[in-house]
């Protein structure tokens, strides 16, 4: 073998495998004893940071390779909060799986540049299969246009500027966003706040963005739509998008997608599905009948690290018009050279999204994809849900608990005492403050870790399900520790003591 430079950063093949193993090892160990671990840590950031151990003064020597990976691996087994624990049932973030995690160290370590074809063949052509794939997984066109991007913020995102650039009547790049009638876009008011981002960073002004109300299920009020687009017609704006969302963050709610289909034909609008976390429901064969629609979008972001249990960060943007995608990206200076033969052109991604230089993201959804297949996705998606019903079931047996919301794998509630039942509505602030005060005491202790969301000026306790750890049990000792922190916090008197 040749002799290698001798670079502070290199490892020999020996070391490389010595602390390789060593790694899996731990990783493996981590994972088997995974259900039995605190779900997150009770710390502070001043106490989180003090372990370190290390000085906030940039080293002038480097350290010792196996000493570095074994310090890093206690500090971040030991101290993380676990979002592939059985009781995680905070925000939507997936159990990942162990091969898409292999598939990101692969994926690392040989390190392709996945902007251009010539510099990530293989590469790109795993990237091409990965989004068909996923594209065939929720029933959208499988020749549609998409890439891979960070998340759900980005992927939304993506298909937005594509959406300003084929509804302006004038050329964006040449004069600007602000050159014409102000483009109204649509979204249900319990839209994720990716839009709010999304509007700004477009430089569209705030008031572009226009909240649908919803009904009582939380989903788009369509009659309020339509009500609203022709409101703004006539008031001299020029309605563009209008956002379906396939699975709210706060409670699951899917938006009427075959009505605001047909609308967006027939208004010339463009019709864009935020299906982040609902859109892989649609692989099920009993799916809810309006995410059939998603085959009619025009665009659809989906969060492979959410419903397909890929690993952190996995984001996807499908758009059913691939050259209004690259229209809206692709540049061509002059020092790039990657158009290859004209017979045979390659697929160069950074004329397909704004990075240039981009990781090798689609390796573990690929891997992943591979080993679960469609059948695997159906079982898994379908359990999730089922556990889901199952906590809202077990939430309506429980005295001391309210149900909420139901949809998807999301299931919201309250606790409530007893003697408050009779008339809730009276005790509204109490409520509030009391149940606030058990999420955080459930999430500091470790057992379990809801999130929350408000429904009806209510503040609920917030369990998603994507996990394919999880199990009845772990639904059950949610219900029991909301109970047990229900009880505790209502008998110390701490919450009275504290707004007096």
């Amino acid at each position: 073998m040749a002799d290698m430079r001798n670079s502070p950063a290199e490892l020999s093949p020996a070391d490389f495998r010595a602390i390789g193993h060593q790694l899996v090892d731990r990783v493996a160990d981590f994972l088997a004893e995974l259900p039995e671990k605190p779900v997150a840590p009770a710390m502070s950031p001043r106490e989180m940071h003090a372990l370190l151990g290390t000085s906030d003064t940039l080293p002038d020597v480097g350290e010792d390779a196996k000493h570095i990976a074994q310090h890093a691996a206690e500090l971040v087994i030991e101290n993380s909060t676990f979002n592939g624990h059985p009781r995680f049932f905070g925000y939507i973030t997936s159990s990942a799986s162990p091969l898409g995690a292999l598939g990101d160290m692969l994926a690392a370590s040989v390190n392709p540049n996945c902007g251009a074809w010539a510099l990530s063949p293989v590469a790109s052509e795993i990237e091409k299969q990965a989004v068909r794939w996923v594209a065939e997984l929720i029933g959208y066109p499988a020749d549609c246009g998409g890439l891979f991007v960070s998340g759900g913020n980005m992927a939304n995102m993506v298909c937005l500027i594509a959406a300003i650039r084929a509804q302006a009547d004038w050329s964006v790049r040449a004069r600007g966003v602000a050159s014409g009638k102000q483009l109204r876009i649509y979204a249900s008011e319990e839209v994720h706040t990716w839009l709010e981002k999304g509007v700004d960073i477009c430089g569209l002004g705030a008031g572009a963005f226009r909240p649908v109300p919803v009904d009582d299920s939380r989903a788009m009020d369509f009659g309020a739509l339509q009500r609203m687009i022709a409101e703004d017609r006539k008031g001299g704006h020029r309605p563009a998008v209008v956002i379906g969302t396939a699975g709210s963050v706060s409670t699951g709610a899917i938006d009427p997608l075959p009505e605001i289909a047909k609308l967006c034909a027939r208004e010339k609008l463009w019709f864009h599905v935020d299906g982040a976390y609902g859109a892989p429901a649609a692989v099920l064969p009993d799916a809810a009948p309006a995410l059939k629609a998603l085959s009619l979008a025009d665009s659809v972001a989906v969060d492979p690290h959410k419903w397909l249990y890929a690993p952190l960060e996995a984001g996807c943007s499908l758009v059913r018009d691939a050259e209004k995608l690259r229209g809206a990206f692709s540049y061509h200076p002059p020092y790039y050279r990657f158009d290859g033969e004209a017979q045979d052109p390659p697929t160069n991604f950074y004329e397909w999204g704004p990075q240039n230089s981009r990781g090798f993201r689609a390796l573990k959804v690929w891997m992943t994809i591979r080993q679960v297949g469609r059948d695997g996705y159906v079982r898994m998606i379908r359990d999730d849900i089922a556990l889901a019903r199952e906590m809202c079931d077990l939430v309506s047996e429980e005295a001391e608990l309210e149900a909420l919301t139901q949809s998807l794998s999301i299931t919201t509630f309250r606790y409530v005492p007893e003697h408050m039942r009779p008339d809730a509505s009276r005790h509204l602030e109490e409520l509030n403050a009391l149940n606030a005060a058990i999420l955080e005491k459930l999430q500091k202790d470790g057992v379990a870790y809801p999130s929350n969301a408000v429904i009806g000026g209510r503040f609920a306790i917030r369990a998603c399900i994507v996990n394919f750890r999880t199990q009845s049990e772990d639904v059950k000792a949610l219900i029991r520790a909301t109970i047990a922190a229900g009880r505790e916090l209502s008998a110390s008197g701490s919450l009275a003591q504290s707004k007096s």
